[in-house]
């Protein structure tokens, strides 16, 4: 028995393989519009196992592929991809976040402090010496360089 001949009687396990690779194609894209064959691919799957013919399986795979689209993935993106006026995103997310000094950073000068596993340069807001262990908060953010008093 051939390849062929295998998955002509087992199209189950086809439609398994497709909605696998489409939901790991998805994860490279994010923005549920490969989720939605996908889907398609898994209820298709289920409708293969009940013995329907492969061109009335193609059918509910578009079908339902399409519809996803129209109703799921609209609730997906609202659910995941808010659009907030007041969300923080990446550097800036870090104003009012609390961290540990990992080098001393000198008055007037700069040094380091670790906040989650990243290190960032940074400098005292008044200008003083903060000694390394210390606790700080991040209260400015320039460029690269973030600007910390002690908690």
């Amino acid at each position: 028995m051939g390849i062929y001949e295998y998955f002509a009687q087992n199209l189950w396990q086809l439609w398994v393989i497709t909605a696998f690779l489409l939901l790991i194609l998805e994860l490279t894209s994010g923005d549920f519009f490969i989720l939605c064959f996908a889907i398609g691919a898994g209820i298709t799957t289920v409708l293969s196992l009940t013995g329907v013919s492969f061109l009335w399986q193609l059918l509910a795979f578009a079908v339902f592929s399409i519809l996803c689209m129209f109703f799921v993935r609209p609730v997906m993106i609202k659910y995941f991809h808010r659009n907030d006026p007041d969300r923080k995103s990446n550097a800036d997310a870090l104003i009012g976040r609390q961290g540990m000094v990992s080098e001393t950073i000198n008055a007037d000068g700069h040094g380091r402090v670790a906040i989650d596993g990243d290190d960032w340069k940074a400098v005292s807001a008044d200008n003083s010496q903060i000694d390394k262990g210390t606790k700080v908060r991040v209260v400015g953010l320039e460029s690269i360089i973030i600007t910390v008093e002690e908690c």
